[in-house]
């Protein structure tokens, strides 16, 4: 079986819009396109490095396979791009006959079927980069297995978010975390079952407490 991994940058409120570059997505007047370009070190570095070792597809929205498609084929020299370059793309798109970049594949009408269809089968990981609506859409259907965050120390205000409203509450478990020098968090998270929930209430509450509680009303 496939899993699908989701590796994200993110601001301290969720923000995970335009992290590489002004141009990059400025929808609904976004201002601050590139707000991760002052926080790189070695630690990051090497962190994004152990994510493209391992053998993985990539899975992307239309618009984050946009962006790739003008970047990535026009790098020499960058192992990355040659990562990037050979893998299968897996597209959610509705122009199934425009995706020019070699290797790409659109996942048809229905993605979650079809993505579905792929986690049960052999192969490698499926990675998605960016893409922020293809995430709205996996979160509300219980599909991502894993979540690799670097979370910038930084608030952004606005912009699209990594949890929207449609996503399915459940529990995570940290595998693995470490801090850059500038500041970053770098976790790793898997699926953690459903949520626990308990109280640290007494078991008698105050006359007080209860009158709190009828506001609820």
């Amino acid at each position: 079986m496939r899993k699908i991994i989701a590796a994200t940058f993110v601001s301290l409120d969720g923000v995970m819009q335009a992290p590489g570059g002004p141009e990059e997505d400025p929808a609904g007047g976004f201002k601050f396109g590139g707000w991760t370009f002052h926080y790189w070190d070695d630690a990051m570095g090497a962190f994004m490095g152990e994510t493209f070792t391992k053998p993985f597809d990539l899975l992307l929205g239309r618009k984050t396979y946009d962006i790739f498609a003008a970047h990535w084929p026009y790098q020499d020299n960058d192992p990355i791009a040659e990562s990037f370059n050979a893998v299968t793309k897996y597209v959610a798109t509705h122009r199934h006959d425009t995706l020019t970049w070699n290797n790409s594949q659109s996942l048809g009408d229905d993605v979650v079927a079809m993505l579905r269809k792929l986690k049960q089968e052999d192969g490698p990981d499926l990675l998605i980069q960016g893409s922020s609506e293809l995430i709205q859409t996996l979160l509300a259907n219980d599909l991502i297995d894993e979540i690799s965050l670097l979370i910038f120390p930084l608030v952004l205000g606005k912009g699209k978010r990594l949890f929207g409203n449609g996503t399915m509450p459940s529990a995570l478990k940290l595998t693995r975390s470490q801090a850059s020098t500038t500041g970053v968090i770098m976790a790793t998270y898997e699926r953690g079952g459903e949520i626990r929930t308990g109280s640290f209430a007494p078991e008698r509450p105050s006359e007080a407490e209860i009158e709190r509680r009828k506001t609820w009303k």
